[in-house]
């Protein structure tokens, strides 16, 4: 199963959310595997028009609202990790600008060995 979320790193209670669903899977077994990626803005505000993206995310699809959306949570949320921060032992960042989502899943599945 993948589960994405969007983090933000410098709220306590979205550190909490991702403890309780980590918990909740590995108490059945689970091996969980954390892949962070980043890109820079300009490249979010690029992909945030793709028809791929506007059809498959109904909110984005008004382009002024969904960009200012972008800009200024950028403002409220620190939306990557600090190097170091995350301490599981399955852990990958990938910073993805440029790469298409089979080149990220081709370096998730080779570092993992999965």
């Amino acid at each position: 199963m993948i589960f994405t979320y969007v983090w933000a790193f410098n709220f306590e209670s979205d550190w909490k959310f991702v403890e309780d669903v980590c918990e909740i899977f590995e108490a059945e077994g689970a091996e969980i595997y954390f892949v962070e990626l980043e890109t820079d803005l300009e490249e979010r505000l690029k992909r945030n028009k793709t028809p791929h993206r506007l059809e498959h995310k109904p909110t984005k699809r008004n382009i002024e609202w969904s960009e200012n959306d972008l800009k200024t949570s950028m403002d409220k949320y620190r939306m990557n990790s600090f190097e170091g921060e995350i301490k599981k032992e399955n852990y990958l960042r990938i910073n993805n600008k440029g790469l298409s989502p089979e080149e990220v899943a081709s370096q998730i599945k080779e570092y993992f060995n999965l």
